[in-house]
C-alpha cells in the first residue's frame, strides 16, 4: 500500500499543478469544451483514487467539485468567475489534505464542511458564498509547505493541462486533429537520488577522461590515441544523455504564477495579465528548483509595487490592463530569464529619500551616483519603498532574497527600469551547476577556471601598435574598447601573486571582459590556455571568506585549481563601467535616449589657463601620450604620424613650443571613419560622470559655456570649433534657439556625441537614438517631440523609410522633420522631400541645420 500511496501523491499533485491553469483558462474562455473535459477529468480521477485508497476527506471534496464540474459540462450551469473562485479553493483544500499526507502518511483532521456546503450551493444553482473566514479554516489543519522545505515530487512527463501547446501527453491517448489517435509519450519514473549519483559518477568519468587525454598528449603514444579517442566520445554522450534526464521545462517552475497572479488582482484591485514565453526552455532539475522562489518574489512586486491600478493607469494614458511579461531563452550556454512590467517603473527620487532615510549613504556619495547605482538599492536586505505594510510585499524582504538566491548558482540580475514606463529585471543562470565550460588562463604562475557564463569577449592587449592598449588615468588600468573606457583588474595583483612594477603602456597580455550585471569590466591575465569542461566542486571553508572563488576543479593533470567568480572580483574590487553596454543601450533606446539632460561620462583636462577643461567622452576616440619627437611640422601644421597616417595635431593653447626631448605630450584623439585630429593638452585629470549643463554662452571661440563639475567652474569645449581648426570644415559656429523637445536619429555614434551637446547647449532637450527602427519603438510607447531630426543614410530602415513611416498614421503624421546627408545633393533633397521631411542639409552645416530647425518650428507654432 506505501508503493500505491506514493504513486498516487505523485500524480494527484502533478494533476492538481496542471488544474490551476486549466482553470484559468476556462475562466477566459467559458465555452472551451475541451478545457472543461479534461479539468472534470483530473478531479475524477483524483476522487476515483481516493475512494480506492480509503481516503474519505479527500473523496468528499473532490466528489462535490466534481458535482459542480458536471454541472458545467452538461451546460446546465454557466461558467462565472465566481464559480471558477469556488473550484480553485476546493483545489486549495485538496492541495492542503495532500500535503498533510504527505508529510504524516495520513489525511490530517479538519472541518470541510463550509466548503462542501458551498459546492452543493453551486451544484444546485445558487450563488456562490465561501467567506474567507471558511478558505482561512481549510488551511488551519494542514498548511502547505514551502518549496525549498518540501519540494513537490518532480513530475516525469509534463501533464497535458499544463501545456496545452504540447502535442505529447502522459495519459490516455487523445484524438488529434485530424481525428487520428495520439500514441502516449513512454514514460518511467526515477528517484531523483538515482539520477543524483548518476551524475556524480559520469563527474568523475569526465575527471578520468581528462587526465588519460592529458597523459596521452604528454607521451604521443600513438597506440592509446584512437581507443581514447572513443572513450572521450562515449562520455561525452553519456554525459550529455543524464544531462538530459536533469532537464526540465521552466515551464515547470511557472505553474503556480497565473494562480498567483489572479489572486493578487483580486486582493489589491488591479487588472493584471500574465504573458508568458519560453516556457518550454530547459535547465537543469536543480536550477530550477533555485529559482522557483525568486521567480516567485519577483512576479509578487511587479504586481504590487510595480503596476499601477486602473485609474492610476488610465490617468497616465495606459489601459486598465497591466501586464507581467515572463521571458526565458537559452544564450550563449545559459538562459536568461525576463521579468517585466509595463507599470510605474522606479523612482529614482523616493529611492533617494529612502536610502538617507535609512542612512546606506550620505547625500554627497548619492550626488556622486548614476541613476543605475541608485536604482540597484533595491537589492539591499530591508529595503523598500512601499508607503504601508501589506500582505502582499513592503516589508523590505524578496529583491535581497532573489539577488542572493541568484548569486548562489552562479547568476546575476540587472534591472533597466524608467519611471512612467516599467520595469524589466534580467537573471542569468548557468544551465547546470554540476559540469561547466570555463577558460583556463593564468596569472602570477597560477592557473585559475573562469567559467564561460561570465566571459563576454576576450582582447588581446599590448605588444602591438595597432591592437588594445592598456592605458592608465590616476593609476587604474583602463583600456578603450569599441568607443567605451573599459576599467581593469589585474588579477596577479588581487590575488598578491605578483607584484613586478609595470609602466603605463607597457602591459602585455590578455584581458577578459565580463558583465555583472550592468557594469562591463576587464579582468588582466598573463596566459590563455584552453576551454575545458571542469567539474565544479565546493570551495573548502576554510577559503570560503575570499569571495574571488566559487569552487574548485582538477584539472587533466591533476592539480586543483580555483575557479574564479566575477560577481566576487567585482564586488572585491569595485569596478565596473558606468552605463549599460552599447547593446544594452540599443535595447532600451525607446525608453531612454541619449538626452541633454541625462548624466554624461566627461573627460577632465588641463590646458593653457588654471581652469580645467571638459569634453565628453564618448567624443574622445583615445588618450595618446607621444613622445615629442615624434611630433612634426609641415606647411604650417603640427603633425604626427599616427596608425600609418598623417594626423593633424591642434593645440589648445594656440601655439605650441617643442619642450626638451624625452618629454611627452598628452593628446585627446578625435576620429570618425577614416579622418581624425588630435587636440594637444597639458594633462588628464579625470573621468566623471555629470549632468552636463551648459550655463550662458562663451564669448572665447572653441568654448560652448561653463558648467560646474565636480564643484568646480569648467570649461566645456566647442568640439566642432576645434575640427574646424585641423582644416576639415566639419561644423560651424552655434547659435541660439527658443527650447524644444528634438529627436535626433543617427546611425553614426561620433555624430551623434558631436551633435547632442551643441544642440543642448543651444536650448533643446535632445532625445538620441541609433536607427529608424528605434525611433518607431519610441512612438509606439507614446514619446512626444517637437521635431525630427534623421540622417537619410542608415542601415535596416534609413531616414527616408521612417519619413514615409511617420507620414502614414500615429501621433507624429504633423511632425516637422528635418533630413541630414553627409552630401546632399539635389537628388537627395529631392527625395528627403517626397518622403515627408520638410528641409535637408548636409551635416557639415550646422548654422543651417540651426536656422532649419527655427524655421520649422516657428512654421509649426504658427499653422
Amino acid at each position: 500500500m506505501d508503493d500505491l500511496l506514493a504513486d498516487f501523491l505523485t500524480e494527484t499533485n502533478e494533476g492538481l499543478a496542471a488544474l490551476d491553469g486549466a482553470l484559468l483558462k476556462l475562466e477566459k474562455a467559458p465555452d472551451d469544451r475541451q478545457t472543461l473535459s479534461e479539468i472534470f477529468r483530473n478531479v475524477h480521477t483524483i476522487k476515483g483514487t481516493c475512494g480506492f485508497l480509503g481516503l474519505a476527506r479527500l473523496e468528499k471534496v473532490a466528489h462535490a467539485a466534481e458535482n459542480v464540474l458536471g454541472r458545467y459540462r452538461e451546460g446546465t450551469l454557466q461558467v462565472t468567475p465566481e464559480g471558477i473562485t469556488l473550484i480553485l479553493s476546493a483545489l486549495d483544500g485538496l492541495k492542503s489534505i495532500v500535503a498533510g499526507l504527505e508529510s504524516t502518511g495520513s489525511e490530517p483532521a479538519g472541518d470541510d464542511a463550509p466548503l462542501i456546503a458551498a459546492l452543493d450551493a453551486a451544484w444546485r444553482g445558487e450563488a456562490p458564498a465561501l467567506g474567507a473566514a471558511a478558505a482561512e479554516a481549510l488551511f488551519e489543519a494542514a498548511p502547505e509547505p514551502l518549496a525549498s522545505e518540501s519540494p513537490a515530487p518532480e513530475p516525469s512527463a509534463p501533464a497535458a493541462l499544463a501545456r496545452p501547446e504540447e502535442t505529447e501527453v502522459t495519459a490516455a491517448a487523445t484524438p488529434a486533429a485530424g481525428g487520428g489517435p495520439i500514441t502516449p509519450a513512454q514514460t518511467i519514473r526515477v528517484s531523483v537520488d538515482v539520477l543524483e549519483d548518476l551524475m556524480t559518477l559520469v563527474s568523475e568519468l569526465v575527471l578520468t577522461r581528462n587526465q588519460l587525454l592529458q597523459l596521452v598528449r604528454a607521451r604521443s603514444d600513438a597506440a592509446l590515441t584512437v581507443p581514447l579517442q572513443r572513450l572521450s566520445h562515449i562520455t561525452s554522450e553519456l554525459q550529455e544523455g543524464v544531462m538530459k534526464t536533469r532537464m526540465q521545462p521552466i515551464g515547470n517552475a511557472w505553474q503556480k504564477l497565473p494562480r498567483i497572479v489572479r489572486d493578487l488582482a483580486n486582493e489589491l484591485g488591479k487588472k493584471i495579465e500574465l504573458v508568458m514565453k519560453g516556457a518550454d526552455t530547459e535547465l537543469d532539475r536543480q536550477v530550477l528548483e533555485l529559482i522557483k522562489d525568486p521567480l516567485t518574489h519577483m512576479v509578487r512586486n511587479s504586481g504590487d509595487h510595480g503596476l499601477e491600478n486602473p485609474e492610476q493607469r488610465r490617468a497616465a494614458g495606459k489601459p486598465d490592463v497591466g501586464r507581467i511579461t515572463l521571458n526565458a531563452y537559452h544564450e550563449g550556454g545559459h538562459i536568461i530569464i525576463e521579468i517585466g512590467d509595463d507599470g510605474r517603473g522606479l523612482s529614482v527620487d523616493k529611492i533617494k529619500a529612502k536610502v538617507l532615510s535609512q542612512g546606506l549613504t550620505t547625500e554627497a556619495e548619492l550626488a556622486g551616483m548614476s541613476e543605475r547605482e541608485i536604482q540597484h538599492f533595491i537589492f539591499r536586505a530591508g529595503f523598500s519603498t512601499a508607503a504601508a505594510v501589506t500582505s502582499v510585499s513592503g516589508r523590505g524582504v524578496g529583491m535581497d532574497v532573489v539577488k542572493t538566491n541568484v548569486e548562489k548558482i552562479g547568476g546575476t540580475i540587472e534591472l533597466r527600469s524608467v519611471e512612467g514606463k516599467g520595469t524589466t529585471f534580467f537573471i542569468k543562470i548557468p544551465l547546470t551547476l554540476a559540469i561547466v565550460s570555463a577558460l583556463i588562463v593564468e596569472a602570477g604562475g597560477e592557473r585559475f577556471a573562469v567559467p564561460q557564463i561570465g566571459v563576454v569577449e576576450l582582447v588581446r592587449a599590448g605588444g602591438s601598435v595597432e591592437g588594445a592598449q592598456i592605458e592608465r588615468i590616476h593609476d587604474t588600468p583602463v583600456m578603450r574598447l569599441r568607443e567605451r573606457l573599459l576599467p581593469l583588474v589585474s588579477l596577479s595583483r588581487l590575488l598578491q601573486l605578483d607584484q613586478r612594477p609595470e609602466e603605463a603602456g607597457q602591459e602585455e597580455g590578455f584581458v577578459i571582459v565580463t558583465q555583472v550585471g550592468g557594469n562591463v569590466f576587464g579582468i588582466i591575465v598573463d596566459k590563455v590556455f584552453d576551454t575545458e569542461e571542469i567539474v565544479v566542486k565546493p570551495v573548502a571553508p576554510i577559503l570560503r571568506h575570499v569571495t574571488m572563488f566559487s569552487g574548485n576543479t582538477i584539472l587533466g593533470d591533476g592539480s586543483v585549481i580555483m575557479i574564479l567568480d566575477p560577481n566576487g572580483i567585482a564586488r572585491a574590487t569595485g569596478v565596473g563601467a558606468d552605463g549599460p553596454t552599447d547593446e544594452l543601450a540599443q535595447a532600451n533606446a525607446m525608453l531612454r535616449g541619449a538626452g541633454s539632460g541625462e548624466r554624461t561620462a566627461l573627460l577632465l583636462f588641463s590646458a593653457g589657463d588654471g581652469t580645467p577643461k571638459a569634453v565628453p567622452l564618448g567624443l574622445v576616440a583615445r588618450l595618446e601620450d607621444l613622445p615629442v619627437e615624434s611630433i612634426e611640422h609641415s606647411g604650417g601644421k603640427i603633425l604626427v604620424q599616427y596608425r600609418g597616417k598623417l594626423m593633424p595635431l591642434v593645440p589648445m593653447s594656440g601655439h605650441w613650443t617643442p619642450p626638451e626631448p624625452g618629454r611627452r605630450q598628452a593628446v585627446l584623439v578625435f576620429n570618425d571613419r577614416d579622418r581624425a585630429m588630435g587636440l594637444m593638452v597639458d594633462a588628464i585629470l579625470d573621468v566623471v560622470e555629470e549632468c552636463l549643463n551648459i550655463e550662458g554662452a562663451s564669448e572665447q571661440p572653441g568654448f560652448l559655456g561653463s558648467s560646474v563639475i565636480c564643484g568646480k567652474v569648467t570649461d566645456v569645449i566647442d568640439c566642432s570649433w576645434w575640427l574646424h581648426q585641423a582644416g576639415d570644415d566639419w561644423f560651424r559656429q552655434r547659435s541660439e534657439v527658443a527650447p524644444f523637445r528634438l529627436l535626433l536619429v543617427e546611425d553614426s555614434a561620433f555624430f551623434r556625441h558631436l551633435l547632442v551637446p551643441g544642440l543642448g547647449a543651444a536650448g533643446y532637450a535632445v532625445t538620441a537614438v541609433n536607427s529608424g527602427a528605434e525611433a518607431l519603438r519610441l512612438r509606439e510607447q507614446g514619446a512626444m517631440f517637437d521635431i525630427v531630426v534623421s540622417d537619410i543614410e542608415m542601415p535596416d530602415l534609413d531616414g527616408l523609410g521612417l519619413a514615409r513611416a511617420v507620414r502614414a498614421e500615429g501621433p507624429w503624421r504633423d511632425l516637422p522633420m528635418i533630413a541630414l546627408s553627409g552630401r546632399m545633393d539635389h537628388d537627395r533633397l529631392r527625395s528627403a522631400i517626397a518622403a515627408g521631411f520638410n528641409a535637408g542639409l548636409g551635416k557639415s552645416d550646422r548654422d543651417a541645420l540651426l536656422a532649419a530647425l527655427g524655421d520649422c518650428l516657428a512654421a509649426q507654432t504658427l499653422a
